[in-house]
């Protein structure tokens, strides 16, 4: 059963969501709020598989909620997926950095928002190849942060590889293809570079892989 935390300041999208998420047998509702500081004190309540996090709310908004989740080592289990009404923006490029698993647009299709809710469950980052195309033209108008990856001189080379795969937004299955390897394999390597990297998932490990410089821009 995976369990799903609700934090939106609109009762009706909240209610929209609910039914949709509670019509299925796999998934719970374990609760809800309308702003961040509620949200984070019933996450640490309820301990939810996967919390569905307005990016804009009053009180506490959801870069905030998500970092201080991130920060927090008993809620190590719980996945951040942003929830915006604009696709990729400024604050959903601060969530992820903050430690957001991914995020998804509210006119999202039901079948869609099912599929992403499983997906961030079993720990896959919500960062389609789109996405990672914005995050590298972010990078390629900054400067590398040298303070970022200590740990990358740690990763092997096959972790390495996976890990630039990641990086263009490839799957476990799709890794495990480019690299003539089980998916089995291909998981292992994205967590142990992950264990590397101290990075909470896999949506940080995307982040980290550019902000250090291990995947170049000019090399996607």
């Amino acid at each position: 059963m995976i369990r799903v935390l609700l934090c939106d300041d609109q009762p009706l999208i909240r209610g929209g969501f609910r039914a949709l998420l509670k019509a299925e047998d796999d998934i719970d509702v374990v609760a809800e709020a309308g702003d961040g500081q509620e949200g984070l004190a019933l996450i640490k309540e309820h301990l939810p598989d996967i919390a569905l996090i307005d990016i804009q709310m009053p009180v506490m908004d959801g870069i905030e909620t998500t970092r201080r989740i991130a920060a927090d080592p008993d809620l190590a289990g719980v996945h951040v997926v942003i929830l915006t009404n604009y696709g990729f923006d400024e604050y959903v490029f601060n969530a992820l950095r903050a430690g957001a698993a991914g995020f998804l647009v509210k006119d999202i299709e039901p079948d869609d928002l099912l599929h992403s809710v499983r997906v961030a469950a079993r720990g896959d980052a919500l960062l389609a190849p789109s996405i990672t195309r914005m995050l590298i033209s972010r990078y390629v108008a900054q400067p590398l942060n040298p303070g970022v990856g200590e740990g990358l001189k740690e990763l092997t080379n096959r972790e390495r590889e996976a890990v630039l795969l990641a990086a263009q937004g490839l799957s476990n299955d799709e890794i495990a293809d480019r690299m003539v390897i089980s998916p089995f394999t291909a998981k292992t390597h994205i967590n142990r570079a992950m264990a590397k990297l101290q990075a909470r998932d896999r949506a940080q490990l995307v982040v980290l892989a550019y902000e250090s410089g291990l995947v170049a821009p000019r090399s996607q």
